[in-house]
């Protein structure tokens, strides 16, 4: 287990530096750049930046230097000083604005996860034990139609649920007086009261699929030579149900730990943006198109760490919960 531990932070290190190559050169791969963004908005508006201007802002924020010098002014920043450069659009610290996004980031990540396990893990050892029912047949079809339906569409739907019958303000994740409020414990209940919708928006589609992986690994299981032989030597079905194939069938649950780490950071953009929820997903979006290069490039390689330590993580809890995938790291 070390030495497979050993061999995968080698491979993240290599996996980041690649990743932070290819992530710089294709944010430098559109026409133009932060100023071009600025000068054609001005012009929008009616307004105009004359040359002179435009080369004195390049020169400022360095983008008339070449790619390479870019590069490696952003990264070395990042790796030796933690810096993560200085957004264009806000004139503010990357770090800071992420930062202050990270916490509701992290509450709607971590709620909605929980409540993904706390609904699929139970229907999908039923719909196992079950096979071919009624009740199989029923989460089935839920399942497939929690699938199939689009995340912002049921965004839609909530949003004007939560307005029509419950007088909640639309969008966002606090009423209008409590936006700006310092926080108390009515602004705890306000976000309380609004939160239930965007967590029920995202946990449906990952409930969906959740509950079909599930079943699926569930039924594999059930029938294996060593359920027999429990079955055979008189063990109680119930006993024998939590304590061997549905403790092998609860990878999932191990495997979707990874995906909480770069949520806690992105979340749910398309929710996010038709919700108005002031979470990172729609920070990077708009810095894609204000072509904020280092606020972009460094939002992407948080979450391409934190994805790469999760998947790390996660291969880690699937090894000491599964003895047979610690066998086979053991072979390797």
């Amino acid at each position: 287990m070390l030495g497979y531990f050993g061999r995968r932070l080698l491979y993240v290190v290599v996996t980041l530096w690649a990743i932070s190559i290819v992530t710089f050169v294709i944010i430098n791969l559109p026409p133009g750049d932060y100023v071009s963004t600025l000068i054609a908005n001005a012009e929008s508006g009616g307004e105009g930046i004359t040359p002179a201007e435009a080369a004195n802002l390049r020169a400022r924020y360095g983008l008339d230097d070449p790619i390479f010098v870019q590069y490696w002014r952003w990264i070395s920043a990042i790796v030796l000083h933690g810096d993560f450069g200085q957004s264009f659009a806000w004139n503010q610290p990357v770090a800071t604005l992420i930062g202050e996004r990270v916490v509701l980031s992290a509450v709607l990540s971590i709620a909605s996860l929980l409540m993904v396990w706390a609904i699929a893990f139970p229907i999908g050892i039923y719909s196992a034990v079950k096979q071919y029912s009624w009740g199989d047949y029923g989460f089935s079809f839920l399942g497939f139609i929690g699938m199939a339906i689009p995340e912002f569409m049921l965004a839609l739907v909530l949003m004007y649920v939560g307005f029509r019958y419950f007088g909640q303000s639309v969008g966002g994740l606090f009423s209008p007086e409590f936006q700006d409020a310092a926080w108390n414990l009515g602004k705890v209940l306000d976000l309380l009261g609004h939160l239930w919708v965007p967590i029920a928006v995202i946990a449906v589609s990952g409930t969906a699929g959740m509950i079909r992986v599930t079943r699926a690994n569930l039924l594999d299981e059930l029938y294996r030579p060593y359920v027999h032989t429990a079955r055979a030597k008189g063990l109680p079905e119930w006993k024998l149900l939590l304590r061997y194939p549905v403790r092998m069938s609860l990878s999932p649950f191990f495997s979707t730990v990874g995906w909480l780490l770069p949520g806690l950071i992105g979340g749910e953009t398309i929710v996010s943006v038709v919700m108005s929820l002031p979470t990172g997903g729609p920070l990077l979006l708009s810095g894609v198109m204000n072509q904020d290069m280092y606020l972009v490039g460094s939002f992407i390689m948080i979450l391409s760490l934190l994805t790469v330590v999760g998947t790390v993580l996660s291969d880690l809890a699937l090894a000491w919960w599964d003895p047979r995938i610690r066998k086979r790291y053991k072979r390797e």
